[in-house]
């Protein structure tokens, strides 16, 4: 694929696991095409389902909020899941699941050329950065991965669940954006 563009038309069509038939829409990505910052969560919730945009719900506006504390405006991230549909009653991805859909986001990183990937969670941390990732204990921590600079930070909804964890996401989420002026600041 040469643009995301035709990556998602590609997607459109998407019957590699069960889920594809059960989607009200195609939950893609969204954002700045050539951003340097890329958020990875797992996949998409009822409010993503329902309008085709990832983290738009509750978590998303959570999300918004931190970004907006850090100064690092929405429209110059690119947010993705590692699936595209959403599983039902917002269950926790299948491995086979995730293995069908991880060659798409594959492609977008790919596409997009991020410096920086932060993965929204646990479970986007053990795909993206080690399958024995442990999310208490390593959130924020920095990895490297075929030249680019990844960390994870807990889930936006997890933070509604515990609110205790807001904290460590803000201390997060200033070094995600220490990071990124380091870095060469955000395209626009």
């Amino acid at each position: 694929m040469k643009t995301l563009d035709e990556l998602k038309a590609h997607c459109e069509s998407c019957q590699n696991c069960p889920l594809g038939a059960t989607r009200t829409k195609l939950v893609f990505g969204t954002g700045n095409e050539t951003a340097d910052l890329l958020f990875v969560g797992e996949a998409p919730g009822e409010q993503e389902d329902l309008t085709g945009i990832p983290f738009v719900g509750r978590a998303g506006q959570l999300l918004d909020k931190f970004l907006f504390a850090v100064d690092i405006p929405r429209s110059q991230v690119y947010i993705a899941n590692i699936l595209k549909c959403r599983p039902p009653q917002n269950r926790d991805p299948l491995p086979e699941e995730e293995d069908a859909c991880i060659g798409y986001l594959n492609e977008q990183i790919r596409l997009i050329q991020p410096k920086i990937i932060v993965c929204l969670g646990r479970i986007s941390a053990m795909r993206l950065i080690k399958e024995d990732f442990k999310i208490t204990k390593e959130h924020g921590q920095w990895f490297l991965r075929d030249g680019v600079t990844i960390t994870a930070v807990f889930h936006p909804a997890a933070l509604l669940r515990d609110p205790r964890k807001k904290e460590d996401m803000l201390e997060d989420m200033k070094a995600i954006k220490k990071k990124l002026d380091e870095l060469g600041g955000a395209k626009e």
